[in-house]
């Protein structure tokens, strides 16, 4: 009987210590995806719509933007510029040392490659507004705006964002499930 019992300690001694090695395994594999690779994200509010609404869940690719640089129409997670406790989530409309007129619904964007300018291809978007603005963006400066313009806050209203405040591209939309995508919001130019 002695003999079982010790045999059974014996076991559960086991049991836990690899069930500890299992936990230190996981954590050291998940912490440093989760900090340096990938993260979770929640849409919050409609600046998005159509392209996403309200609670959908999303995995940003964080290390994209370590190797390259962000894109014209990435639809990207940032820190909000006044309050860098808040992430939000846009379109990349300007580019780094780009000029960017909104008349309306008229977007054009003039660079070194277009000095005469060039109208954005805005297809995916459902709801215009009515703004008439000109920005110059510096070294390092991106124009982001929502797809529902009418309802997005956004750089029309605070300015470029620092390429330091990006935190990554939107890779996967998870939830709901009858959405799943990958690179969703996905959407090319034709300049």
């Amino acid at each position: 009987m002695r003999m079982k019992e010790e045999n059974k300690n014996k076991f559960n001694k086991q049991s836990f210590w690899e069930l500890v090695r299992f936990a230190l395994i996981a954590v050291a594999i998940v912490i440093p995806i989760r900090i340096f690779i990938a993260q979770p994200f929640i849409v919050s509010g409609s600046s998005m719509d159509p392209t996403f609404e309200d609670g959908q869940y999303l995995i940003i690719d964080e290390i994209s933007y370590r190797l390259n640089a962000p894109q014209r129409d990435d639809v990207i997670v940032f820190r909000y510029p006044y309050d860098q406790t808040k992430f939000y989530i846009k379109r990349i409309i300007g580019l780094p040392n780009e000029t960017v007129d909104v008349n309306g619904s008229e977007i054009t964007i003039t660079n070194k490659e277009h000095p005469t300018g060039f109208k954005l291809d805005q297809s995916y978007i459902k709801n215009t507004s009515k703004d008439t603005e000109h920005f110059e963006l510096k070294d390092g400066e991106y124009f982001v705006m929502g797809d529902n313009r009418s309802a997005s806050s956004d750089s029309r209203y605070w300015g470029a964002v620092p390429k330091q405040l990006l935190i990554g591209k939107v890779f996967l939309r998870l939830l709901p499930i009858n959405k799943i995508d990958i690179l969703p919001g996905s959407f090319k130019q034709v300049e």
